[in-house]
Formats: C-alpha cells, sequence, structure tokens
C-alpha cells in the first residue's frame, strides 16, 4: 500500500538513533541496580517467566499485577522508571502515558469513595538481565495503561499496548476539555463520515457497539473476523483519513519500531486491510471500530458510563511479546551453531 506508507511519513515518523537502545538498557539497568533486594526480588524476573505474557488495564487494585508498583518507589527510583520510559515511547506516547497515570488523581478527586483510585498504583517487571542479555523486555502496566516491551539486540517489540481514558472527556473542573484519546475518536468519526451511503453500509457491520474492545487482554490472538470496508474501496481522500487513524496510534510507538510498521503495512496487501464500524455513527452514543490487517489489529472503544470511556488496544498477530522477533533471533541462532 504504497499510498498509505507515502502518507503516514509527514506524521513525524523519523528514524531512531541506532544509540538509543543501547541508552535504553542503561537505564534499565540503573532502574534495577536502584532497587533493594527486596524490591529486585519483585521486580525482576527471567526471561522466560510466564508471568511476562500477563496483562491487564483494569485498576491494579482490581486485577493484582507483577512487578513493583511507582506509588512504592522512592524519588529516584520513580525518575528511574520515567527515562526508561521515555528511552521507549515516542514523546507522543510517553505524555499520553504520563497523561493516562496523572488522570488517577482526577479519579479520586471524582470518586472519592472509590477505594480503586489509587495513583501510582502502576507497576514495572523486568525480564532478563539489561546491557547483559542480548534478550530481554519489561512491562508496565496499571489503570488503562498497558506496555509491553521486548527487546532483541538492535530491535524492538512494543505489542500488546493498551492506552484507556476515563473520563474520554472532562466535563468540568480545571480539566475541562482535555480528551487524551482525541485523535484515536476523531479521525475514527471524520471516516465514518466520510463515506457514501454504499460506502458505509460495508463499513459498519453491526449496529450496536461492543461494550468492550473484543479482545480484551488475551494473551495470544488471531486475525479475527474480515469485516467491514476494505482499503482499496475508499476514495484518495478515505484514505487519508485512514492513514491519519493509524498514524494516531503509530505515533506512540517508538520510531524505530513505528517505522517499521510503516514498511510493513506499505507492503501488505490491499485487500487485506479493513475498517470496520459498529454502534452509533454520532459522538456521546455507543460506537467502536476496528481496523485489521494481515499482521496487526487496531480496536477502539466508548461504550461505558454514557459513552465516555475509551478503550484502545494495537495487537500484532505475529508479534505479541516480541514473537517474531525471538522467532528471527532463534532460527539465525540455530544456524550459526
Amino acid at each position: 500500500m504504497k499510498l498509505l506508507f507515502l502518507l503516514l511519513l509527514p506524521f513525524g515518523l523519523m528514524a531512531q538513533p541506532s544509540n538509543e537502545l543501547s541508552s535504553g538498557s542503561t537505564k534499565a539497568m540503573a532502574f534495577v541496580k536502584s532497587l533493594n533486594e527486596v524490591q529486585q526480588k519483585k521486580a525482576v524476573f527471567a526471561f522466560e517467566n510466564m508471568n511476562r505474557y500477563e496483562w491487564h488495564f483494569l485498576p491494579a487494585a482490581m486485577v493484582g499485577r507483577t512487578g513493583i508498583a511507582v506509588k512504592d518507589l522512592d524519588s529516584l527510583q520513580k525518575e528511574n522508571v520515567h527515562h526508561l520510559l521515555q528511552s521507549y515511547l515516542s514523546k507522543e506516547g510517553y505524555t499520553r502515558s504520563k497523561n493516562i497515570m496523572d488522570f488517577e488523581y482526577l479519579l479520586k478527586e471524582m470518586q472519592p469513595q472509590n477505594a480503586n483510585r489509587i495513583p501510582e498504583n502502576y507497576s514495572i517487571s523486568i525480564y532478563g538481565t539489561p546491557c547483559q542479555d542480548s534478550i530481554w523486555g519489561f512491562k508496565f502496566s496499571g489503570h488503562h495503561l498497558a506496555l509491553n516491551f521486548t527487546i532483541v539486540k538492535d530491535k524492538i517489540g512494543f505489542a500488546p499496548f493498551f492506552f484507556g481514558a476515563y473520563p474520554a472527556e472532562v466535563k468540568e473542573g480545571a480539566k475541562k476539555g482535555t480528551r487524551l484519546l482525541k485523535d484515536q475518536e476523531d479521525f475514527g468519526f471524520e471516516l465514518i463520515h466520510s463515506f457514501t451511503p454504499e460506502q458505509k453500509e460495508k463499513a459498519i457491520f453491526q449496529l450496536k457497539a461492543f461494550t468492550e474492545v473484543v479482545t480484551t487482554n488475551s494473551q495470544k490472538v488471531g486475525p479475527m473476523e474480515p469485516v467491514g470496508i476494505l482499503a482499496n474501496a475508499m476514495n484518495p481522500e478515505q484514505k487519508i483519513i485512514l492513514n491519519k487513524v493509524i498514524a494516531a496510534y503509530l505515533l506512540s510507538m517508538p520510531n524505530a519500531l513505528a517505522n517499521a510498521r510503516i514498511k510493513r503495512i506499505a507492503t501488505e496487501d490491499m485487500n487485506a486491510i479493513r475498517f470496520g464500524w459498529g454502534g452509533d455513527t454520532e459522538p456521546g452514543k455507543p460506537h467502536y471500530y476496528r481496523i485489521q490487517g494481515k499482521t496487526f489489529l487496531i480496536e477502539f472503544d466508548n461504550t461505558q458510563d454514557n459513552s465516555n470511556h475509551v478503550h484502545t488496544v494495537w495487537r500484532d498477530f505475529n508479534g505479541d511479546f516480541g514473537a517474531d522477533l525471538l522467532r528471527e533471533h532463534y532460527h539465525n541462532s540455530k544456524h550459526h551453531l
């Protein structure tokens, strides 16, 4: 899909300097070394530990997390966590992550009696030994935020990743009008409203929105039913809007990975990428969309709390938890024996 590739380039996805990965490993090791022995037992695991595949987006007080929570770290250790996140997220991705974390303070004000509203209740787990092992990873997870990283030599795997926001739009107070996932929602509406009646009939595959992203927190997902309208059934202007929707997700990725994903999307069969919509087509009412290609899936959902509660997820069918990078690494290692 050459048009998709060319149109995604203006969204600021630039090549990542080669030294950023080694810098990130150094920052991960700095975090590990800042922990005392008890903390390290909580936060550091062997890379093969199966809890690497466990993730969720509900509040940690409702669904427990592995690792050590930010709220239980001292100021230097917290700083090290943020340096690590900045190394493996784009500027937009880090800002979005931090804003989602900060929303827990807002929710605590809005719902003072809700025991699940605990600021800084976001946990980090390290897998393997950064700087020493050629394969290692980490995950960072809490309410409305789940980030899973796998580092294999000079490559990054970053999936699944989940961003959510409640309220999707702050209705009152000092943060009135704030929308943490504005582009993901607005570009989706822009695309569905751009369709002709005939195109809209293809795009809308069900009249009722799902109450949650369909893949939830599954450890492994495969291609879903091919629903919605094909990208090659869209006119050039509509393809530009589709590109904007996809770019809204790509912009959170580390730059090196975002560029790799652009190239993969650009070479996908035009017949493989579909945009499907479920639910109402007006803001403020329950709505859902998905974008699916041969190798990836995006889901967006806004149905809860009077359609003011957004969940979004990116899945790689062959690359969640770095599966594709690990296969390649082990295959190459076997041939070098």
